[in-house]
């Protein structure tokens, strides 16, 4: 049963009579938690949404916001029934398995965020494209570090310009490793979004080809960048979000999506393929996600001073552009750009449909949130024009 905890400002009660709020729900986690303090810099009325009452108790009182106590999705999609938030922001993987929930609940009176980068979960939505137009409200999915970013480099690079032949982006976050264990939610988020869109009884990667979903090597076709700070990065390929959304900023027929967090050797691109295949058995699938929650992580110092965001746009009649998006931290710009979005729901600049962050708002959303972006070598010219 849902539980409702209503914290205190200077000993008074805060009013029933709540103005149009954000909920944020997975409020206790450590991007919950981020993007609690990036909204309330910003004074949206906020209410924090999770299953451990303790700790849900003192982050809300931190950031001067109420609390409800909810301890699954079902329970967290009742609560926003009854009191029908303006906005939510879902920061509860794996998104695959939450999403859909509590889209379906807020679209019966607000707008929605999560942060999802997993094909899956951006073609659930996008499925629920005529509802949210229907119900006059907002969808937006992977308002977060991956998607966001580079479909912010592809809108910046093509926007002006005729549908694309073919587009690849990579994502190469630099994060520093805090001690600790990986957890549940994010072990269940990586294993469940890892192998993509299930394909022929088995997990595969998947690229765009022809304007359709395709096969594609996972951690296949390495690509060695340079940075603009001169840094070495391989990026192989991923089943990511960022390639539905990369598809829609260019219009492209051909589009790939990779990662600089991908490994890349020769070895593992042979071993990769045939772990995925394993994981269309759902009891393997939990027992890795379980495994995986109590592997323990080390303190680590970032590899590199900045993250990226990289494109390159190619059209039909020979030329192309590339680019970058630098940014300071990959986990600040999330915390970031989902309070942003949420901030611009929440005081009336969204449009009805189901939308990815750049594409809702433009290039420019990066660069509000801390992004420089970085043009790299001249556009070709095909000869003879």
């Amino acid at each position: 049963m849902t539980r409702y905890v209503i914290n205190y400002d200077g000993g008074k009660a805060m009013s029933d009579h709540r103005p149009p709020e954000v909920w944020l729900l997975g409020g206790t986690g450590r991007t919950g938690r981020a993007i609690a303090a990036e909204l309330a810099a910003r004074e949206a009325p906020l209410t924090l949404v999770g299953r451990d009452a303790g700790r849900l108790e003192t982050a809300a009182r931190a950031v001067r916001a109420r609390s409800v106590v909810a301890g699954s999705p079902a329970e967290m999609a009742a609560a926003i029934r009854r009191e029908r938030p303006a906005v939510v922001v879902n920061t509860v993987g794996p998104f695959q398995q939450t999403a859909a929930v509590i889209a379906d609940a807020v679209l019966e009176s607000g707008d929605y965020v999560d942060l999802a980068n997993d094909v899956a979960t951006l073609l659930q939505l996008r499925e629920r494209d005529e509802a949210a137009r229907r119900c006059g409200h907002t969808l937006v999915a992977g308002a977060g570090f991956g998607v966001t970013a580079t479909e912010s480099v592809v809108t910046w690079l093509a926007g002006d310009r005729p549908p694309a032949e073919r587009v690849r982006v990579d994502m190469i976050p630099s994060l520093a490793g805090t001690a600790g264990v990986v957890g549940e939610a994010l072990a269940a988020t990586l294993v469940e979004g890892l192998p993509g869109v299930p394909g022929g009884g088995r997990f595969q990667g998947r690229r765009i080809a022809r304007g359709r979903l395709a096969a594609a090597p996972v951690a296949g076709e390495p690509l060695r960048l340079t940075t603009p700070d001169g840094d070495q990065v391989t990026s192989a390929l991923m089943p990511l979000g960022e390639l539905l959304a990369a598809e829609r900023a260019a219009r492209a027929r051909f589009v790939d999506a990779a990662s600089g967090e991908v490994p890349s050797g020769a070895l593992l691109r042979l071993v990769l393929p045939a772990g995925l295949t394993l994981l269309h058995i759902g009891p393997l699938r939990r027992f890795l996600a379980r495994r995986l929650a109590a592997v323990k992580t080390p303190d680590r110092p970032k590899p590199r001073e900045h993250s990226w965001a990289h494109a390159r746009v190619a059209w039909a009649d020979g030329t192309h552009r590339e680019g970058w998006l630098r940014l300071t931290d990959a986990s600040a710009f999330t915390a970031t750009v989902a309070a942003e979005v949420a901030h611009r729901l929440l005081t009336g600049q969204g449009r009805p449909g189901t939308f990815t962050p750049a594409e809702l708002f433009g290039p420019s959303l990066a660069e509000t949130c801390g992004g420089e972006y970085v043009l790299t070598g001249e556009p070709r010219i095909p000869s003879g024009d």
